[in-house]
């Protein structure tokens, strides 16, 4: 589950300084599950997407022209993950993530994004479940859809690195959770790599879909601002598992499924049906407590919090709303000096720590404007 970084919805790219060889015998070839892009490419073309140009049917690879290791050309990078895939809209240039789901497996997903996409509900600044832009049937498979995405960055690339942005990221899950919940819709499954966030505050230039810190020509890493003077807005992926339901028919009911996040309590010993409205408050609230509390100094005022949250008991753990208003409680507590405190990660060396708090201290990290912690909230598609 920890700690895996996601540049397509539900996976993750290589990412860091170097450009080094990838394990694997492909060699920069396509792999076997790219040929079900591949074959389909001319067609995803017509409905307006087209993909890299390793995917075309004449594809030569160029590294063969310009004598450079694979893995230093564009077209060098292979899939991840076979389900899921980059591209570009046509029409207007827009980066985009596809993703294949069979929905014989998936029933519901289509239908919950598309509701959780509708308006009035996408206008509402509240909302922070990603946009479906499409769906395609791909043809000749009857059980097979491809939903059409933004493309997104995991939420904690780059990391995190003052107070008053960790709390703008809680601020905008509880808002997005609390969102859904009203329209009663359980997500069902939101775990760290289910957070994802608009990466064009940060990465105006954006970045190759595949190796997410370099540039799309892999020239040279790509450059990035902070989080406090550029916010972003966080969102909420995947709802493969995620049901609505009618509030007439009473406290819904569902049977165990694990998600990304194995630790439910309610999951581990019983395969009786469970309210799954508390499960998606332990979620929330593992998830900072693993990417937060277990990682960082200085984030001990969340912890009364999500320990609430975290309870074995189900039926103990607080709804949305009481979340929703303790946080509010404790942001208003907290001073400003707090606010713009440096995050200092766990396993900081001596040296690091030195390093980065002389930097923070004399502002070369950053002028801080404002503690504010609910920027971000603007609607944008990545």
């Amino acid at each position: 589950m920890h700690k895996q970084m996601s540049v397509a919805h539900d996976s993750t790219p290589e990412s860091g300084p170097t450009l080094a060889e990838p394990k694997g015998p492909s060699k920069g070839e396509l792999k076997a599950e790219e040929y079900w892009w591949r074959d389909r490419q001319k067609w995803l073309e017509k409905q307006d997407y087209m993909l890299r140009s390793r995917y075309k049917p004449d594809w030569v690879p160029s590294w063969k022209a310009v004598h450079k290791p694979y893995w230093k050309c564009e077209d060098g990078q292979a899939i991840m993950v076979p389900h899921l895939l980059d591209a570009t809209r046509i029409s207007d240039g827009e980066p985009v993530i596809l993703k294949r789901i069979l929905t014989t497996e998936h029933p519901y997903e289509v239908e919950i994004a598309r509701f959780l996409s509708s308006e009035p509900l996408a206008s509402d600044s509240r909302n922070h479940c990603v946009r479906l832009y499409d769906v395609l049937d791909v043809p000749n498979e009857d059980n097979t859809v491809i939903l059409v995405l933004p493309l997104l960055r995991r939420y904690d690339s780059p990391p995190f690195e003052l107070v008053s942005e960790a709390l703008d990221l809680f601020n905008q899950l509880f808002e997005g959770l609390q969102f859904m919940h009203h329209h009663n819709v359980a997500h069902r499954d939101c775990m760290d790599q289910n957070i994802m966030m608009n990466p064009r505050p940060l990465y105006p230039e954006l970045y190759h879909p595949r190796l997410i810190d370099w540039t799309h020509d892999l020239s040279r890493p790509a450059k990035h601002y902070n989080r406090t003077t550029h916010p972003t807005k966080y969102y909420f992926i995947d709802f493969g598992l995620s049901r609505k339901y009618d509030p007439a028919n009473g406290s819904p009911r569902e049977p165990p499924i694990l998600g990304g996040d194995k630790s439910v309590p309610e999951f581990q010993q019983s395969s009786e049906p469970c309210d799954p409205f508390p499960t998606d408050i332990y979620y929330l609230g593992n998830l900072i407590r693993e990417d937060f509390l277990h990682t960082y100094h200085g984030m001990e005022f969340i912890r009364p919090l999500v320990d609430a949250m975290v309870q074995d008991e189900p039926e103990k753990r607080p709804t949305i709303d009481e979340v929703v208003s303790r946080f509010d409680e404790i942001r208003l507590s907290l001073n400003t000096r707090k606010l713009r405190s440096r995050l200092v990660a766990n396993n900081e060396n001596p040296v690091e720590r030195v390093v980065k708090g002389v930097k923070h201290a004399f502002g070369t990290v950053r002028k801080v404007s404002s503690p504010a912690v609910s920027g971000g909230r603007e609607q944008s598609h990545a």
